[in-house]
């Protein structure tokens, strides 16, 4: 059985304030350990989105992109997205909008889609999660988890 609300993670762990999408995901899966026991929601993380990741929308009546932003309002943004060609159809590192144009043209019409940008401020290699990212964290999750809830 497909879940029908998946909520993907993107970043780099090792890249500072980049972790806020699977350090969203990883809060995420604890407090909402039930419903992902139920079969509800599914969770996934990867360092970036990829053609592949079409294929997961399949079967959802929602899907939820979380990453890290340095043009985020603080402490983040929610929008929905649609489906867009990306301008250079690559296989690797495609937008949400080139995911969902994706399994458009490979599956059928997407599922609807938002996508949360949380703001972040450092992304070097090896940098610590800031101060800031982990307050915008919190707030996101805070705000987040009751919207996630009603979609179920």
């Amino acid at each position: 059985m497909t879940a029908p609300l998946l909520v993907i993670g993107v970043g780099n762990p090792s890249r500072g304030d980049d972790a806020l999408g699977p350090l969203f995901v990883e809060r995420l899966a604890e407090l909402l350990a039930g419903e992902i026991a139920a079969g509800v929601i599914e969770v996934l993380t990867d360092f970036q989105l990829q053609i592949e990741h079409a294929l997961d929308l399949s079967g959802r009546a929602r899907v939820v992109f979380v990453d890290a932003s340095l043009r985020a309002t603080a402490p983040f943004e929610r929008s929905s997205v649609a489906p867009r060609e990306a301008a250079d159809p690559t296989t690797h590192s495609l937008s949400p909008s080139a995911v969902l144009a994706t399994h458009a043209r490979v599956v059928g019409a997407p599922p609807p889609a938002f996508v949360v940008a949380i703001r972040g401020e450092r992304f070097e290699l090896g940098d610590p999660l800031s101060e800031a990212a982990t307050a915008n964290l919190a707030a996101a999750l805070q705000a987040l988890v009751p919207w996630l809830r009603s979609a179920l």
